[in-house]
């Protein structure tokens, strides 16, 4: 038996590695099953080249086997092993790394296999949880011995020989005070699934039961059924692991409800199959996010060699498409040492620029040869198409020419298509299609379409869109009358004033009274409300009650608007100072309710006042 002391530059490794080594507790399981994938990835490789014999067909796994009562946790492989050498080199010098020195030995550029971690600060993860660790190895060479390494958490180890009698290797985890919690099967096979469903190694789970807690077996007579042989807990090949051409639509769409939980059936996805200048797979699915206030319920899952690594690391994904979600794997990502986290460099920078490049093209592609599925989708992620330009501006300038909106009566069009036959570039919308249809019907009689944009969303996206095109000005229908006017018909200002004056007496003070001549007769007033004022208002109230406040900075601009084409209008001069005054403050009640609900009060003047019209009628 040998004993030593780790080679480290600090007294308080331990302390550091159960502190700050990992964000999460529970990877330590990821590392050192991604360990013992690496050791017989390294196995396959070495038989692959001739360097190594198996017996046989072969068959490699990974066994994870948890014995409560004896509070222990064992990860055991079929892979390379290690020599005692070995073990006193890769584990009891952090600084050095095994998969570094094999990948450096055996690399191969025209196949290279992945190894997915590093026997070194990896595996001392395993003192997070454990106040005690064994390693038991044999290693393939001819004549190796087994070899044991012990260590208790202390700088101190053992290094002994081990009773294992085939090649690869077992650690065990006597697990402590700060690892009790993972005596517990349940939690061991979550931290699998979470970390390791899709390992390209088989992963069979065991939780080692009491006597009293295993099944009674079959009473005499009773048909004795026979054991089902063990299942591995991962996918060893997953869907974005395989060429596209080789994926059925319903295989998308079972890994989609598999991975996500969500029995909602995504409206398309986008495969990623990428080999240079780097190397990336994955997955993205576009899924119903038909209101705003689910933009958040995205989920990009993040893989190294598949090995999950987190979800929505920004980093990777530009922010914009954490609504969407899908899987990524990419091997060649630089991580630090827990995986965690990226490294903030020109080749991440890269691969996320590729990945919104792909994205654009799926939906230009969409667009000029599905465009009437493209139109289908528009409800569902414009959300995401609008979010995304205003986040990216490199998104923006490659999908700028097929962003659509709906119309009221229900088309599908282009920014383009709309000033079509127009001589300016008012874009006219609703945020209410049905407190705002008389202005909309306005509209519809002169041939204006109109865009439905009643979100918060759309407010910001109107400000963006209005910002990359200097002449294009939105405008919601209760705003602006100019295209409703009649711009030939000469204004009487005598006349206009007159009215003015008699209305006036019935509005409130801050609001203005103005004369037009509406294109549409039957209508005596409308009321509009200044298009800036009402958008900063509503943006400021949308952040919360912090904000809110700062929204009466921007009164309500209303401005109601008389029709002088209208009969109604023409004959208040001759109406009697008291008729006037009934029919004035009607006629503001009526322009009003065509813009938002009349608060209690007025509203119980207004249907007072109706009756008395009634019955003068009489």
């Amino acid at each position: 038996m040998a004993k030593g002391n780790i080679s480290v530059n600090s007294e308080n490794i331990f302390p550091i590695i159960k502190k700050w080594l990992y964000s999460d507790k529970d990877i330590f399981l990821r590392e050192l099953v991604s360990n013992a994938c690496d050791a017989i990835t390294k196995m396959k490789k070495l038989a692959g080249i001739g360097e190594a014999q198996l017996d046989g067909d072969e068959s490699f796994k990974v066994d994870v086997i948890v014995d409560s009562e004896a509070g222990t946790l064992k990860i055991c492989d079929n892979g390379i092993g290690m020599t005692a050498e070995e073990i006193d080199k890769y584990i009891t010098q952090i600084a050095f790394s095994g998969a570094n020195d094999f990948l450096e030995k055996y690399k191969d550029e025209k196949n290279p296999d992945q190894i997915i971690g590093h026997f070194g600060l990896g595996f001392y993860s395993a003192f997070m949880v454990a106040d005690k660790v064994e390693i038991d190895s044999l290693s393939y060479l001819p004549g190796a011995k087994a070899a044991k390494w012990v260590c208790e958490g202390g700088l101190e180890y053992e290094l002994s020989d081990g009773s294992r009698e085939t090649r690869g290797t077992t650690i065990t985890l006597y697990l402590g005070e700060d690892g009790k919690e993972f005596k517990n099967g349940y939690e061991i096979r979550s931290i699998l699934n979470k970390y390791c469903s899709f390992l390209p190694v088989e992963i069979y789970f065991e939780d080692v039961k009491k006597e009293e807690d295993k099944p009674e077996e079959a009473a005499d007579g009773e048909e004795k059924k026979e054991p089902e042989a063990p299942k591995p807990i991962n996918d060893t090949n997953p869907l974005w692991m395989k060429k596209p051409s080789e994926c059925t639509d319903e295989e998308y769409k079972e890994f989609y409800t598999k991975v996500f939980m969500d029995f909602n059936e995504p409206l398309f996805w986008i495969h990623l199959n990428v080999d240079y200048p780097f190397r990336l797979k994955g997955i993205l699915y576009f899924p119903k996010i038909n209101h705003e206030f689910t933009v958040n319920e995205g989920q990009i899952k993040l893989f190294n060699n598949q090995v999950f690594v987190a979800d929505n690391v920004k980093e990777v994904i530009p922010e914009f498409l954490m609504l969407l979600k899908g899987v990524i794997d990419c091997p060649d990502l630089p991580l630090n040492v827990s995986r965690s986290f990226l490294q903030n460099d020109g080749y991440v920078k890269k691969i996320s620029a590729h990945i919104t490049k792909k994205v654009a093209d799926k939906l230009t592609g969409i667009f000029k040869n599905e465009r009437e599925n493209y139109n289908k989708y528009w409800d569902d992620i414009n959300i995401f198409i609008k979010y995304g330009c205003m986040r990216d501006e490199k998104f923006y300038e490659k999908i700028k020419d097929i962003i659509i909106y709906k119309t009221t009566d229900g088309e599908y069009i282009t920014l383009e298509n709309y000033f079509e036959g127009r001589d300016n570039k008012d874009v006219y919308y609703t945020s209410d299609k049905n407190q705002q249809s008389q202005y909309i019907n306005l509209f519809r009689e002169q041939d204006i379409k109109v865009l439905e944009l009643g979100t918060m969303m759309d407010t910001q996206f109107m400000s963006f869109i209005e910002m990359k095109n200097e002449n294009v000005k939105f405008k919601r229908v209760d705003s602006n009358v100019s295209d409703l006017s009649d711009s030939e018909e000469k204004q009487d200002d005598d006349n206009n004033a007159k009215l003015i004056e008699l209305v006036k007496k019935s509005v409130p003070e801050e609001t203005k009274v103005e004369v037009q001549s509406l294109k549409n007769a039957a209508i005596p007033a409308v009321m509009l409300l200044g298009e800036q004022s009402r958008r900063m208002q509503e943006m400021y109230k949308a952040y919360g009650q912090q904000m809110a406040a700062m929204a009466g900075m921007f009164k309500d601009e209303y401005t109601l608007v008389l029709n002088k084409n209208n009969s109604l209008i023409q004959k208040l001069p001759e109406l009697s100072e008291e008729d006037c005054a009934l029919v004035s403050d009607h006629i503001y009640d009526l322009a009003m309710l065509c813009n938002k609900p009349l608060p209690a009060e007025q509203m119980t003047k207004f249907i007072e006042r109706s009756n008395k019209i009634m019955e003068k009628l009489i």
